[in-house]
């Protein structure tokens, strides 16, 4: 690696999942002290022993980033030891995938509070540690539900589509401390997300990408020939995050194969 990320303080959240454990390891392999912080504290450990045995630097942190309260805890445990945070990658999400007769009010509250209020507080809680490092990245994970909403899971849509302006609006807000925002948006990634059955993500044989008709549904979506990778989705964060992209704020790169064309 390069070390593009040398003395940079990250925090990643949904950093013990799939697309959140890629920027960890590719964060901390090109230099970044990182605190992996994911709902699921085992999930976290066992991506920072992992790291460390690499020769990384990685704390782990169990944060609801739903909780204003944990969020400002979590920032002053990787002050402490890793110095004033300087990138932010807010990946927690939930998705239920229904229509909108059959999505309730508790699915629409879970996908908005995890994906788009907590990202709003997560920008809250960092900025001030940002402002004392002098510059910052706050990166937000979007989707293709960002360009093209459809009609499955309206709150997903709304979330997705709501990224989009609070990234711009924090960008707007921050250009004067230094501090970036950015939106990367993934098409298909082959994850646990969309292919196991999970409490933030529930999937059953009618959803799951283990069923070949809905494989090779998003793999026929995608011009390019194949579903993303967590690398492919991590080294776009990783170009977002480093002095490489110092003008880019407000926009969003989409990591898709083709498939919102």
């Amino acid at each position: 690696m390069t070390g593009r990320l040398e003395g940079k303080v990250a925090i990643i959240t949904g950093g013990g999942g799939a697309m959140g454990g890629a920027q960890s390891r590719r964060f901390a392999a090109e230099g970044a002290a990182v605190c992996v912080a994911d709902v699921n504290l085992d999930a976290a450990q066992a991506l920072v022993k992992e790291i460390e045995a690499s020769g990384g630097k990685a704390i782990a942190a169990q944060l609801d980033v739903r909780q204003a309260d944990r969020w400002a805890e979590v920032v002053d445990q990787t002050e402490s030891i890793f110095g004033p945070v300087s990138v932010l990658c807010n990946n927690a999400g939930a998705n239920f995938r229904v229509g909108f007769e059959e999505q309730t009010e508790e699915q629409w509250r879970t996908i908005m509070d995890i994906g788009l209020t907590g990202a709003f507080l997560g920008i809250k809680a960092v900025v001030p540690s940002m402002r004392k490092a002098g510059q910052g990245v706050i990166l937000n994970m979007g989707s293709l539900a960002a360009i093209r909403p459809g009609g499955g899971s309206p709150a997903y849509a709304a979330q997705k589509m709501g990224m989009v302006g609070l990234t711009r609006s924090a960008a707007h807000s921050y250009a004067k401390d230094n501090v970036r925002c950015v939106i990367i948006s993934p098409g298909h990634v082959d994850t646990p997300f969309i292919r196991g059955n999970n409490p933030h993500s529930p999937n059953d044989w009618s959803t799951s990408i283990d069923n070949p008709d809905n494989f090779n549904r998003r793999l026929s979506g995608t011009p390019l020939g194949r579903l993303q990778t967590p690398d492919d989705i991590a080294n776009a964060f990783l170009f977002a995050a480093t002095d490489e992209a110092a003008m880019v704020t407000g926009s969003m790169i989409t990591v898709d194969g083709g498939a919102g064309m």
